[in-house]
């Protein structure tokens, strides 16, 4: 609403009138102005049209059409699977420091750890049939459950895993990127 000069006397009576007049008036309806566009057009009546037309000469030779990628969108991609040297190699170079007493028995155990929490059905059917975040969630929850039943077999590695977050992370990571067919 707009400021008005009062030194005109009507205009001064019409907005005090029209300010305690626009309360009493009713409000407007709103319309869901989007309801029946779809019905509105005539998509039927859309067609592809030729604009030019080009000539294309093709080699007379031999050719192959590549298929399409399976890393696209559309196509599934392959698991990334990683010798069980490389995972340790990766675990040594990450954990090395750490002085284990059995260092055999621990990485026997870590090694068996991906093959452990990918026989849970709940896991498998995570893996299968959820989201990326939903899948990690089950994935570090049956790692906690094999972790905790392998616990009495070699409490360091317990240890490590609870007192040592970027151990804990690293396993975590592993076990969620093993992919068991």
């Amino acid at each position: 609403m707009c400021d008005l000069p009062f030194g005109n006397v009507e205009w001064e009576k019409l907005s005090i009138f029209l300010n305690l007049l626009l309360p009493k008036l009713p409000s407007p309806q709103e319309e869901d102005f989007s309801k029946g566009i779809l019905e509105a057009i005539d998509l039927e009546s859309y067609r592809a049209e030729a604009q030019t037309k080009v000539a294309i000469q093709l080699e007379d030779a031999d050719a192959n059409v590549e298929p399409v990628p399976v890393s696209t969108a559309k196509g599934k991609p392959e698991p990334e699977m990683d010798l069980l040297t490389n995972i340790l190699i990766s675990f040594n170079e990450m954990f090395g420091n750490i002085a284990w007493k059995d260092a055999d028995n621990v990485r026997r155990q870590i090694a068996a750890i991906p093959a452990m929490v990918a026989k849970d059905e709940k896991y498998q059917n995570a893996m299968r049939n959820s989201d990326r975040q939903n899948a990690r969630m089950e994935s570090d929850r049956v790692l906690q459950q094999v972790i905790l039943s392998i616990m009495a077999d070699n409490m360091e590695l317990f240890k490590q895993f609870n007192d040592n977050p970027s151990f804990k992370r690293w396993i975590a990571d592993m076990v969620f990127s093993f992919r068991c067919h």
